[in-house]
């Protein structure tokens, strides 16, 4: 296959300023020069997946900077200077944010891009998308409104919602500023204080996004970012008493784990947790449409995402044809893969060197599990085609495609999170509706058939939070997100994550005369005369 010459030289990207050292943003440390000093804190590397480089160093929050942080953000949120502040006040800060990070999303999708060893052209894709999370949120300050219940007698019961108090996010490194805004915007449109704590791998963005916010007039304390491991900063910033919600995407057993710490508090838990979204593709699916939308679901970000189209299922009389397209796409983007600098690179590192070996060997298992390994399998130590980068030097696993894989197997039923796919064949809609359900997970799934009533048959049964039809990873600020079975609990976006930060409170007004109320309000008066209860 032949590289367009458009695409073998890659453009010339004018890179953003990377400091030496990064540390935690909060109240307490606005006037800490990180640049110079840890102060005595535990540094973290932060290196490029793709090159092996070092891009900086994190200073991780100590313990006495989280119960600082932690404590400042309840005086914050009990100043009223955010919490109390008019929804008109919050909504224009937000639009303002908003037009914020349209001007720096060519910094931001770099940095992303370095920090995580994704495709720049898929960064600023993504990022480029970011403003319209703060702009709904914006939106619904103006417009949404509270109610007054229907209660009996004479008597004005109005319901409010209310921030919830102090809040924390635990972010992580596969998208980095998308999913901490998805969370960090309807945290802050309700009110709350929020804490968050990002990927150790993958910081650089969030913080960068913390400074903006503050900058557009978010209060300092409001927002915190404090990097550091899960195991030590992540479950300090979750068994804090003081937390009233956290809402974390991570892994299944990380979920449950944080889990159980939060439900300890008797404060409440969004979890978007891990997935293995199948693809079920019948025999009336355009073949073409169907093997690039599979290919997008498969490989984008490097397979690394919660819901990656990991399993295709494919019907028997489509599956020849569907495969010749598909692999021919599968070749295509891997002779294309090269600095993901590159702009007419199509596909990144995965996020480290151990992610990679966990990859490989789970791939290559020495003949243990089933299947057939048909394209890709093992990591990538040549030169690009597309532009000579150095392979070698990176975390870079090339789209690799597995067929005959048992349901019983490991590569079907465990999330890899790598570009990594394995193919079945079905028969009935019966017998592919239950292959797409065989699976502990359930937060995504696609569908691909032109028969409109099979779309919403086969939908309503596969068991998962999002299912797409001919088309795969659409997201949108106001579309729920989240997953059933182990994929996770709560939503993100939408009314629904607004109303997640947020608590009912609920005023009871008696409006009767004094007349009246002298009556009605005297349960122990000596008459016979029968009294209301409740």
């Amino acid at each position: 296959m032949r590289i367009p010459r458009s695409a073998r030289t890659p453009a010339v990207m004018v890179m953003p300023h990377v400091a030496s050292r990064y540390g935690p943003f909060a109240a307490h440390l606005k006037d800490v020069n990180f640049d110079k000093d840890a102060g005595g804190r535990e540094e973290i590397p932060v290196h490029n997946p793709a090159t092996g480089e070092e891009l900086c160093k994190i200073v991780s929050a100590s313990s006495y900077d989280v119960d600082t942080a932690i404590s400042n953000a309840q005086d914050v949120f009990k100043s009223g200077v955010w919490s109390k502040t008019p929804a008109l006040h919050r909504s224009m800060v937000f639009s303002n944010l908003a037009r914020r990070l349209d001007e720096k999303i060519g910094d931001l999708a770099a940095l992303e891009s370095m920090q995580t060893g994704r495709a720049i052209r898929e960064m600023k894709a993504q990022l480029g998308r970011l403003p319209e999370w703060l702009d709904y949120y914006a939106a619904l300050l103006r417009t949404r409104q509270d109610f007054v219940a229907p209660t009996q007698g004479k008597l004005l019961n109005y319901v409010q919602r209310i921030p919830l108090g102090v809040v924390a996010q635990i972010t992580p490194f596969n998208h980095p500023l998308l999913i901490a805004v998805k969370k960090i915007a309807p945290a802050l449109a309700a009110g709350n204080s929020v804490i968050v704590k990002p990927s150790e791998m993958a910081p650089l963005s969030v913080l960068a996004f913390a400074k903006m916010a503050h900058e557009e007039g978010v209060p300092s304390g409001v927002l915190s970012v404090l990097p550091g491991y899960g195991k030590t900063t992540g479950k300090e910033i979750a068994s804090n008493p003081i937390i009233r919600k956290v809402d974390i995407t991570a892994g299944t057993a990380t979920g449950r784990e944080i889990g159980s710490i939060v439900g300890g508090n008797l404060a409440s838990f969004t979890a978007e947790l891990g997935g293995k979204a199948p693809i079920v593709i019948f025999n009336d699916a355009d073949p073409v449409a169907a093997a690039n939308g599979a290919a997008f679901a498969a490989f984008v970000a490097s397979g690394q995402t919660c819901i990656s189209g990991t399993r295709l299922i494919v019907q028997s009389e489509i599956y020849d044809e569907f495969m010749t397209h598909f692999m021919h796409k599968v070749e295509s983007i891997t002779i294309r893969m090269g600095d993901p600098l590159n702009p007419g690179s199509t596909m990144g590192s995965v996020i480290s060197p151990q992610q990679l070996e966990r990859i490989e060997s789970m791939v290559q298992r020495e003949g243990k599990g089933t299947g057939k390994i048909i394209a890709g399998g093992k990591r990538m130590t040549d030169k690009s085609r597309l532009d000579q980068f150095d392979f070698s030097q990176g975390a870079f696993f090339p789209p690799t495609v597995i067929t005959n894989v048992s349901t019983e197997d490991d590569l079907w039923r465990e999330e890899i999170f790598g570009p990594v796919v394995v193919v079945k064949k079905f028969a009935s809609e019966e017998d592919g509706v239950s292959l797409a359900n065989a699976c502990k997970y359930g937060l995504g799934a696609g569908i691909w058939t032109q028969d409109l009533s099979r779309a919403h048959r086969v939908s309503e049964q596969i068991e998962a939070g999002l299912v797409w039809v001919n088309t795969h990873h659409r997201n949108d600020p106001s579309s729920p997100w989240g997953g059933m079975k182990d994929s996770g609990i709560g939503r993100e976006n939408g009314l629904e994550a607004f109303e997640a930060y947020t608590q009912s409170k609920s005023t009871i007004i008696n409006i009767a005369s004094m007349e009246e109320t002298r009556d009605i309000q005297d349960w122990f008066a000596e008459s016979s005369t029968a009294k209301r209860y409740g």
